[in-house]
């Protein structure tokens, strides 16, 4: 989409997005089940937390069952915080003739994958003495 913008002749704005809406809450179970985790909220507002309460198969190696995984933390808070966000992609999809090709679920799947071999890759690293974080980026 960012190509076929930059093909315009007249600049004009495009909301890429799917245009579907979902919880922060549902990223975070989604992020959980790639690694194989079963979590339990508990609380409310800035005191919820998220704890594991199940573990299966071997991509959190170093996650226990009633580890906290998630602190609610208001330093992270946005002064303009907003209810809900919802993109509109019709207007990309109209004139670009361009729509999401993945899921939400799909590019968090990646998303923890990639995090995943980065993670493996320090792992190596730490392991044969170098102590830095030496990010391929």
């Amino acid at each position: 989409m960012q190509w076929l913008m930059l093909q315009k002749e007249v600049p004009e704005d495009f909301v890429i997005a799917t245009g579907l809406q979902y919880s922060v809450r549902q990223f975070i179970l989604w992020s959980a089940e790639e690694l194989g985790l079963t979590l339990k909220f508990a609380g409310n507002g800035v005191s919820e937390t998220a704890t594991v309460s199940a573990i299966r198969g071997d991509k959190a190696p170093r996650v226990n069952v009633g580890d906290v995984v998630l602190r609610i933390d208001p330093r992270y808070f946005r002064p303009t915080e907003v209810e809900t966000l919802l993109g509109d992609p019709s207007k990309a999809k109209l004139q670009l003739g361009c729509a999401p090709e993945i899921t939400v679920q799909v590019m968090c799947a990646e998303m923890v994958e990639a995090d995943l071999e980065e993670a493996r890759k320090q792992s190596i690293l730490k392991k044969h003495g170098c102590q830095e974080n030496l990010s391929v980026d």
